[in-house]
C-alpha cells in the first residue's frame, strides 16, 4: 500500500520499521521539526526523523497542519492510508480525510480510558492493572474513533512509564501488518468505544513534586509513572532531589521523615534506591546519604 507515516519520538520508530519491513511504499514521513536540545541547545532531529533518513525515506517537518499548503502537500501524495504514532500535532478534518482510507492511530490505552497525551503515565499513576496497544480510526475528536485492532497488556508492579512504553511500542508495531492487510482487503471491523471516557492530561513539571501525605503505594505509582520524564522530585534541604527507584517497606513515621534510607508516607514508607540530587547525575541512595545529613524530605 501507499503509506504516509506520522510520528516523532522513539515510541514511533518500531512502527515505522515494521511498516517498511512489510514492503509498503512509504511516500513520506511527517515528524516534528528539529528542536533545540542539550546544553548547547543545538537543533536535534526527532528519533523518527533520524530513522527515516537512514532508511532513505523522504521527510517532511511542517510546524503546523493548520496551514492549507501543508494539507495540499499531503493530498498531493494520493496515499492509501496514513499511519500515525505519537506525532504530536492535531490533524484537522481535511487532513484526516486526505488518504483514501483515512488516518489510523496507534494509541496506548484501553479506550475510552485515558484518551489524550499521556495515557501510559496516567495508567501507571492511577494503579491500573491492564492497558493496551490499540489501532483506531482517527476522527476530529480527541481519540474518539472506533478501535480496529487491540493487544491487551498487563501493567506489572515494577513497570515504569519507560519500560511499559518500550513494551507497548513493540506490541503496537506488530499490529500494523494485520491492520494494513485488513485495510487492503476491506475487511476491518471498527468497534465503537464503549464506557465512560477518562482523559490523560499532559504531564506538567509542577505536578511531578511528591506529596508525602499520600500512601506509599500512591507515591510509588507516582514515581514510576513519571520515570523517565519528567522525573518525580522532592526537596532535601531546599534543593531538588529526583527519586528514580524506590521500594515499598513496612515502617511508620510522619510524612516525609527520613530515617537512614527509608522515608515515610501518609501510610507506609519507601526505601530509596536510586536518586538524583540537583545538578548531579543519578546515584545510589546510599552514596547520596553518605554526603548529606537530612532528616526530612519535602
Amino acid at each position: 500500500m501507499k503509506i504516509v507515516f506520522m510520528g516523532t519520538p522513539d515510541f514511533a520508530v518500531p512502527s515505522l520499521g515494521e511498516i517498511v519491513a512489510q514492503g509498503h511504499e512509504v511516500l513520506a514521513v511527517y515528524t516534528q521539526p528539529p528542536r533545540p536540545a542539550g546544553r548547547g541547545k543545538r537543533l536535534r532531529k526527532s528519533p523518527v526523523h533520524e530513522f527515516a533518513e537512514v532508511m532513505g525515506l523522504p521527510v517532511r517537518t511542517p510546524e503546523s497542519f493548520r496551514k492549507s499548503k501543508v494539507i495540499d502537500g499531503l493530498e498531493a501524495l494520493n496515499a492509501d492510508v496514513a499511519c500515525v504514532v505519537a506525532y504530536g500535532q492535531i490533524l484537522p478534518k481535511r487532513a484526516l480525510a486526505a488518504p483514501t482510507y483515512g488516518c489510523l492511530n496507534l494509541h496506548g490505552s484501553l479506550l475510552p480510558r485515558w484518551r489524550g497525551a499521556a495515557p501510559i503515565q496516567r495508567a501507571i499513576m492511577a494503579g491500573d492493572e491492564k492497558t493496551a496497544a490499540q489501532i483506531m480510526q482517527m476522527e476530529p475528536g480527541l481519540d474518539t474513533g472506533p478501535v480496529l485492532l487491540s493487544e491487551v497488556m498487563e501493567i506489572t508492579v515494577g513497570d515504569t512509564a519507560g519500560s511499559l512504553s518500550q513494551r507497548m511500542s513493540q506490541a503496537g508495531a506488530r499490529l500494523w501488518a494485520p491492520a494494513l492487510a485488513a485495510v487492503e482487503r476491506g475487511s476491518l471491523t471498527p468497534t465503537p468505544q464503549e464506557g465512560e471516557p477518562t482523559y490523560a492530561e499532559k504531564i506538567t513539571k509542577a505536578e511531578a513534586e511528591i506529596d508525602w501525605t499520600l500512601s506509599a503505594v500512591e507515591i510509588d505509582r507516582h514515581i514510576r509513572g513519571l520515570n523517565p520524564f519528567p522525573g518525580a522530585f522532592t526537596f532535601a534541604e531546599g534543593k531538588r532531589l529526583k527519586l528514580w527507584d524506590v521500594e515499598i517497606v513496612e515502617s511508620e513515621g510522619e510524612p516525609g521523615d527520613l530515617h537512614e534510607d527509608v522515608v515515610s508516607g501518609g501510610q507506609g514508607a519507601l526505601r530509596l534506591i536510586t536518586v538524583q540530587p540537583e545538578g548531579k547525575p543519578r546515584m545510589s541512595a546510599s552514596d547520596w546519604l553518605n554526603g548529606v545529613d537530612v532528616e526530612c524530605l519535602g
